[in-house]
This record gives C-alpha cells, sequence and structure tokens, in this order.
C-alpha cells in the first residue's frame, strides 16, 4: 500500500467519526487544498468516448450534490474522473433544510439526505466557475429556490448566468427534498419547462449540451412520459437517477429519516429506470447511469444496461477519493477482458437482463 493511500484510510476512518455534514465540509477543504488523491487524467483508446457531443477521456464522471458551490474545481481536475457536476446551484442563495440533515448508513453502505439545495447562489458560484480549470469537463446541475414564485423559470435564469463557462447543465426536477419539485416531471409541466431552458442555451454565445435528471420512483408510464417529453425536447442526455424515497431492506439505525436515499441500496432499482429509458430511446438519446456504483463491476454493469457514462458520489464516503481512480483503471481491464475496442461498443449490450 502507498504512502497516500495509508494517509487516505487514516483520514477516511477519522471523518466517518464525526458528524457527517461537517466531515464533508473536510473532503471538500481537503480537495481545495491539494490534499486528495490527484493521478490526473486517466484515459485509454477503450476509456476515451464522446457523450453528447463531450470528448471524455473516461465515462466516469463524479455526481452533482458533492461540490455544491464549486469550491473545488482544482482538485476535482486533477481527480481522475472524466467530468464533473457541480452544484445544485439556485437564483438567490438558500440554506437548505434545518440540520442534522446528512445521515449515514454505514450498514447499508447508504445515505440519506435532506438539504434541500443549500448553495451559494447562481452569481458566487458563477464567479467560480469563470475562474474554472479548462482541463476538465465540468457540468453545472441546475436548480430551483424553495420560495420562489417561478420554479420552471428558475433553471433558465441560473443557465442563462453561468452557461458560458460551463461544458454541460443539468436541469434537476428530481430532488425529493423541496417540496413539490418532483411535480415538474410531469408531462405538461416538463415540456414547459424543457422549452425555457433550451430557449435560454440557443441564446448562448456556445450552445452547451443539456441533460435532465430524473428520479428512480418512476412508474414505466411515466418514465416513456418523460422519454418522449425529452426527445420531442431535443434534449441531449437523460441522467438517471437521483435519490429515492424508497426504504426497502435497510438495516442501519438512521433508516427512518425523511429524504433521499443513496448508496448501494439504489443500484438495482436505478439501473431498471435505466435499462427501461434505453429500450423506450432506443439509443436516440444517450443515459448517464447513476445510483449505487462503488465498484467497476457496477460501473460496467450500468453501461451494459445502457449508459454511455456513470456517476458516483456516495461510494466515496465509504471507498474514499482513491476509489475513482480504482473504478477507472478496473473498468479499462473489464473492457479489455470482454474484448470491447471502445466502451461505447458495450453500451446496452445486457439491457435484456434488467427488463
Amino acid at each position: 500500500m502507498s504512502l497516500a493511500k495509508m494517509f487516505e484510510g487514516l483520514g477516511m476512518k477519522a471523518l466517518r467519526s464525526i458528524d457527517p455534514e461537517h466531515s464533508h465540509g473536510l473532503a471538500i477543504r481537503a480537495l481545495e487544498m491539494g490534499l486528495a488523491n490527484a493521478p490526473g487524467e486517466i484515459t485509454s483508446s477503450r476509456l476515451k468516448t464522446t457523450v453528447a457531443g463531450l470528448s471524455l477521456p473516461n465515462p466516469v464522471g463524479l455526481a452533482a450534490g458533492f461540490d455544491k458551490n464549486a469550491t473545488a474545481l482544482n482538485g476535482l481536475a486533477t481527480s481522475g474522473f472524466g467530468f464533473v457536476e457541480v452544484g445544485a446551484a439556485t437564483p438567490r442563495p438558500q440554506p437548505g433544510n434545518p440540520k442534522p440533515r446528512l445521515f449515514r448508513l454505514s450498514e447499508d453502505h447508504a445515505a440519506i439526505n435532506r438539504f434541500g439545495f443549500n448553495n451559494d447562489g447562481m452569481e458566487t458560484i458563477g464567479a467560480r466557475l469563470a475562474k474554472r480549470p479548462q482541463n476538465a469537463v465540468i457540468g453545472l446541475n441546475l436548480g430551483a429556490n424553495k420560495d420562489s414564485d417561478n420554479r420552471a423559470e428558475d433553471f433558465a435564469r441560473v443557465l442563462a448566468h453561468c452557461g458560458t463557462h460551463l461544458d454541460f447543465a443539468t436541469v434537476n426536477v428530481s430532488s425529493p427534498n423541496t417540496e413539490k419539485l418532483r411535480d415538474l416531471q410531469g408531462k405538461a409541466a416538463l415540456a414547459a419547462l424543457l422549452k425555457g431552458v433550451m430557449e435560454t442555451r440557443d441564446s448562448l454565445s456556445r450552445k452547451i449540451p443539456i441533460f435532465l435528471k430524473i428520479a428512480p420512483d418512476l412508474s414505466d408510464a411515466e418514465i416513456s412520459e418523460i422519454a418522449e417529453v425529452a426527445l420531442e425536447a431535443n434534449l441531449d442526455a437523460i441522467i438517471a437517477t437521483n435519490t429515492t424515497l424508497s426504504r426497502d431492506g435497510l438495516a442501519s439505525a438512521h433508516k427512518g429519516e425523511a429524504g433521499g436515499l443513496s448508496g448501494a441500496p439504489l443500484f438495482e432499482k436505478s439501473t431498471k429506470v435505466l435499462a427501461r429509458l434505453s429500450e423506450i430511446s432506443a439509443g436516440k438519446l444517450p443515459l448517464i447511469g447513476v445510483g449505487g456504483i462503488s465498484s467497476a463491476e457496477q460501473a460496467y454493469a450500468k453501461i451494459c444496461a445502457g449508459a454511455s457514462a456513470v456517476q458516483l458520489y456516495t461510494a466515496l464516503v465509504y471507498g474514499g477519493f482513491s476509489l475513482a481512480e480504482k473504478i477507472v483503471r478496473d473498468l479499462d481491464a473489464l473492457l479489455a477482458r470482454d474484448g470491447f475496442a471502445n466502451v461505447s461498443d458495450a453500451v446496452g449490450s445486457k439491457r435484456k437482463d434488467w427488463l
């Protein structure tokens, strides 16, 4: 074991002994100070891919929510991820829900959060993004203020303010922690919201890809409606999925806490939604798989179910920041083992296993 990995292991043990939200803040600080694992760009002919027009060195990304305020962009740019999503950002700063609002479920390798889009607001976050490193693919998760009179308009406002500094942006209507936000996933509401966002995107000096992040707690009919609306709106990709409200099979003491559940218990549910979307869209819409990934094998399973790229977050709580590098390198080995010349050739190759 390298000295860096040994220190990371000790650091992770210490972080898991303190309040989860405080621990998360210390992890962000370590990134800002350059103390986290920093292998730089990890790529190969098998890993290099293009998703929604974005050239990625590898298909393993960091999900939104880890760096809500875009304060650790320099550290994240050298962390081994193929792309990074920060945020969510709302037009005005907001404190989010009362603490405590983040809970570790160690026995389940999971977490429950009810943050409620706590962030510094689009002006402060936009100023940080203006100074972003250029050697990374960086996107922003767009959110809406809790007390907004027009939440649908909020997404377009954040995009208009920050869009010129981004490589992609994600419309997040799937967080369970802002009351009635998920109502915007309904067909008519979603179509109107996306129309405004896409018009704003088209007014930017550089047209960036727009993604949509959806919930895992959807019926087949709702998934079909979302795919239909996304295709009609000429959306660039769908991220499947956000956290779940389900609590099936949990063993941890905090299993009854309100909020969105992420981590290992989400893997199967989110992958089934992903595969269903892949089948419905028939390859017309790139998909990004997120939910419960903690190993290269699970990242590979998402890809084979229909994901062109994947994201992770909660697994870092248990595996440390070096987990990103391990997953990327092990994924390369899995692709080589199975004879795939490129990761794009594996996309959807075992979709039927999940249907």
